[in-house]
């Protein structure tokens, strides 16, 4: 499979692969609609699955230079079906284990992919913390999309897993990353040096939090909310 999308000189392997996905499992149709546990009047989440290929391949491939520069390096097969099926059996294995929960956004409206959420790093016993980090597709990006995903997300993390600290980091320059936490009550706690490595460079990251309590006080931020209120199992 890997050889169908060796790079012609001059080409972008990426343009290529998206427009090829035609081809690819199409026997596999989009998921339909999804009762989710984790959903507000504009946007569900859900554990991906393999039905989901078709639609996150052609999302990442149609927003690779947006996501790029905010991301870790994609490895050569990353969009590739052999790839997504790797993701899919790590995804599996952390969920099995405990340590990280993955997410897919999707709109109501039209069921379309729009991004993604992952939960990671869940450490319990005296920790019971988790971190976030989360993607948007270039179309739906500053529509917010994400503020509405972490603000019905929290509560989830907080009421459902018994999280007591929920973290994030964000490069310095990316200033719609810290208006998402900002907006969802999350505070900022420091800079930490060469903290992850994005796009093939140690970058520095700033720092937040969000405890249970700090949702909980009486004059806590208030969480954005659209259409009612969700429901967890």
């Amino acid at each position: 499979m890997r050889a169908d999308f060796e790079t012609r000189k001059g080409a972008d392997p990426i343009r290529r692969f998206s427009a090829s996905l035609g081809s690819v499992w199409t026997g596999i149709p989009t998921p339909p609609p999804h009762s989710s546990p984790l959903s507000n009047a504009l946007i569900y989440l859900r554990h991906p699955s393999k039905a989901d290929y078709n639609q996150w391949a052609c999302l990442r491939a149609a927003s690779a230079d947006f996501l790029r520069p905010w991301e870790p390096l994609w490895g050569a097969d990353d969009l590739t079906p052999h790839g997504f099926r790797r993701r899919l059996e790590q995804y599996q294995k952390d969920r099995r284990s405990g340590r990280a929960l993955p997410f897919l956004i999707f709109r109501h409206e039209d069921n379309r992919l729009i991004g993604g959420i992952n939960v990671s790093n869940i450490r319990r016993g005296i920790c019971q913390s988790a971190s976030i980090g989360y993607w948007m597709g270039e179309d739906f990006a500053g529509h917010g999309y994400m503020t509405q995903t972490v603000a019905l997300l929290l509560p989830y993390l907080f009421d459902h897993e018994g999280l007591h600290r929920v973290e994030a980091a964000c490069l310095p320059s990316n200033g719609p990353s810290m208006s998402v936490l900002q907006k969802c009550g999350f505070q900022f706690e420091g800079k930490a040096r060469s903290y992850l490595c994005i796009n093939g460079n140690w970058e520095d990251h700033l720092l937040y939090s969000v405890l249970r309590s700090d949702l909980q006080a009486p004059n806590a931020q208030p969480r954005v909310q659209t259409g009612p209120v969700p429901h967890y199992p």
